[in-house]
Order: structure tokens, then sequence, then C-alpha cells
């Protein structure tokens, strides 16, 4: 049992057995409450950044739509190319170390963009490099502080962990791109970039801040990276939990993505929409995702965590099709409501899955998992948009949004047909 574990559950010794004290909020404990504002302040800048890069490349590079698609392209290249290796290397060093190192490269990186578009040497090939350099330290940054989690608030707290962080994401999805948005109408692009990198600096700050010890795995005479990344892979498809989770992750990405590559295209050009309409459409998803994570616990309580995966999922299956149907008028509203059901069960797969997850791994595999299911997850991204493209180019854009549709129609099978049907708390 590591240190975080044995504060969070000890009762003081005059404490009648048969009355134990209510665990103390999280929030209480000053290395959760680092570890929160870094997490934060991360996904924060991440936000700003969605919007910044693009619009530098736009703004100021006069840069054509398929350099664009490129620079977003290369933003997630990293987690396809080093997602795998990423994650038996986090296992061998500290995951907080590793936290730290990956924000001060962000900050370099991005701070090197307002400075040279200063001195008006930028480059769209500067652009091009920044954001695979980022979007490396991304994967490194997300791979460690999943894995860094249990031995921060111990794996009996961890679906109260990860409810407070999806809420932060969910947050800082709505706020950070309305922030950045309001920021590039105030200032110039680059200078937004040069508020994101600030983010990062004040997440290594906050991590720096934590004063329990960052635990140094054991290292191993005979590591081997191919061996340990195979082993990994093993790990998350042979296992009765994990393979499901892994499974369902990635049909729930794959069906999300189809619909939220086509929406752009369906809402401004062949509804003629004005802009905010798709914010707005979007910022619901993220209240989705907001309350989902807010109500995760509570249902796994009252349902079983393992039940209200599949439940849930069942629940919202036919949600999907007001999605595709969306119009002007009632439809929009319609649709906007589907979508928020939708999100709400992200919300909650988000809190649930990733506590599964964590609490059935060893400490030894932690960093490997996470890397084996982020490749999993983003693959499916990926292949969501190409899918997306070819689908409209070929048959329409509504052909896309129906078959994304679909899938959102059975994201609940997998976990259905696993041992997680009924499983009703999280395992210690």
């Amino acid at each position: 049992m590591t240190t975080a574990q044995q504060e969070l559950l000890s009762v003081p010794p005059s404490a009648p057995a048969t009355e134990p004290s209510p665990p103390r909020s999280l929030f209480r404990d000053r290395a959760f409450r680092q570890l929160f504002a870094a997490a934060a302040m991360s996904k924060l800048g991440s936000s700003v950044s969605y919007l910044a890069i693009p619009l530098v490349a736009v703004s100021a590079m006069n840069a054509s739509p398929a350099q664009v698609g490129l620079l977003s392209t290369l933003s997630t290249l990293a987690f396809l190319v080093i997602g795998l290796p990423a994650g038996a290397w986090v296992d061998r060093m500290r995951k907080r170390s590793v936290m730290i190192t990956a924000d001060l490269i962000r900050v370099a990186a991005l701070s090197s963009v307002p400075i040279v578009w200063g001195l008006g040497s930028l480059t769209l090939r500067q652009l091009y490099v920044v954001v695979l350099v980022s979007g490396a330290a991304t994967v490194f940054f997300d791979v460690a502080s999943q894995s860094h989690l249990p031995d921060l608030v111990g794996r009996d707290r961890l679906s109260e962990a990860n409810a407070h962080l999806v809420m932060a994401d969910a947050l800082t999805q709505v706020s950070g791109r309305s922030a950045g948005g309001f920021l590039l109408s105030v200032v110039t692009a680059p200078v937004a970039v040069a508020v994101d990198a600030v983010s990062y600096l004040w997440s290594a700050m906050c991590l720096l801040g934590i004063r329990r010890t960052d635990p140094l795995p054991v290292r191993r005479a005979d590591a081997n990276l191919v061996r340990e990344v195979r082993a990994g892979l093993r790990f998350v498809f042979a296992d009765p939990v994990l393979r499901p989770i892994a499974v369902a992750g990635a049909c729930t990405n794959l069906a999300i993505q189809l619909c939220q590559t086509m929406l752009p295209v369906l809402v401004t050009r062949e509804l003629g929409l004005p802009d905010w309409v798709l914010g707005l459409f979007f910022a619901v998803g993220g209240v989705g995702v907001f309350l989902g994570s807010l109500s995760a616990r509570r249902l796994a309580g009252r349902f079983g965590a393992g039940r209200v995966l599949w439940m849930m999922g069942l629940g919202v299956a036919p949600f999907g099709i007001p999605v595709a149907l969306i119009d002007r008028g009632p439809a929009l509203w319609l649709a906007a409501a589907a979508w928020l059901v939708t999100t709400f069960k992200v919300g909650i797969d988000n809190v649930l899955k990733v506590s599964f997850r964590q609490s059935v791994t060893p400490d030894v595999m932690m960093g490997r998992m996470n890397a084996t299911m982020r490749f999993v997850l983003t693959g499916a991204l990926c292949v969501g948009s190409a899918l997306a493209g070819l689908l409209g180019q070929a048959v329409s854009v509504r052909a896309a949004l129906w078959v994304g549709a679909v899938g959102l129609a059975v994201v609940w099978v997998p976990i259905f047909f696993s041992p997680l049907r009924t499983t009703h708390a999280l395992p210690k």
C-alpha cells in the first residue's frame, strides 16, 4: 500500500470500528489539489491552442485548407507514432517528473511562435514542428497523468478523483474555447499562443508544488522496449475487463468523430446557419460531459458501476437519430438535446471506464495500459475522421451522420457481453 493510500484510509484510533468516519473530500488533500490545478490548466491551454494555432496559420501565413488540415493531422500524429512506446518509457520513470518535463517542452515550443512572429520570420514549417513537438509532449503528459493518479489518491478513491478531473476537462472544453474565441477577438493569434504557453508553465509550477514522494519504478536489467510494448498490448486485450472497455471506447470515439467531423459542414454550409450556432451546439456537448461526470459515481452507487455502462448505452441508443436529422427550426433544438444526452453518457464513461482501467492494472503495467488505450482510442478518432470524409464525399454528409448514429446505438454491446455487465463496485 502506498503512503497516499495509508493517509486516505486511516481513521483516528478513538473512532468506533462500527462507525467509520466519512472520507474527507479529495480537495482537502493538497497534493490532489495541485494535480487537479495542473490538469485543468493543461486542458485549458489545449482548448485555447485548438483555435489559436490554426488561426495563426490562416491569418499570419495565409495557409490553404490542405495546409491547415496537415497542421491538424500533425497535432495528433504523435499519439499513433509514439503512443505505445511512450507507455513503456513512462513505466520506467517517475510519473510526475515526466509531466513536468512535458509541460516545459510545450512551453518552449509554443513560446517560439510569438517570438519568431515578432521578428517577422514565422513559417508554416515552424508551425508544423511546433504542433508535432507539442503533440509528442502531450502524449507523455496524458499517459503519465493517468498512471500517477493511483499513487497519489489510492485505488479506493479513483472514481472520485476521475470524476473531478473529467468535470474539469468538460468545463475547460466549454470555457476554454469560449475564452479562446474572446481572446482572439482582442489580440492577434500569435499572442494567444503565448497565453497558451503560460498555461503550461502554470501547470508545471503546480506539479512542482506537490511534496508527496513520486515513486521510482524498479529498473530491470533485461528491459526491452519492444517486448514491453507487446506485453502492454497483450495485457489489455487478454484482460476480460480491459478488452471490452477498449473495444467500446473505440466504437464510441469512431461514432462521435463521424458526427463531429460532418456537423460543421452540414450546419454552416448546407443549412447556412451562423458559426455561433455550431459553437453553441458543441458547447452543449461539453455541458453534457460535465453533467455525466457529475452523476457517474451516484449512478454507479445506485445501479452498479458495470451495469451503468451498458444500461446508459442502451438508454441513449435512439438519441443518435435526431443528430442525424438535424435541420433548421425545431429539429435543431431536438438535435442539440439529443447531443446533450449522448455526451452525458460520454461523461459517465470517462469516469467509470478510466477508474476500472486503473483499478485492475498493477503499477508496473500502468503506463503501458494507458498508452495502449490512448493508442486505440486516438486511432478510432483518426479512422472516424477519414471515414466521415470518405462518406461525405462519396455519398452525402447526412450518410456519415447516419453511420455515426448507428454506431452510437451499439456501443453498449461489448460491455454487455463481458464480466462488467453485473459488476457493482470498482475492484480494489
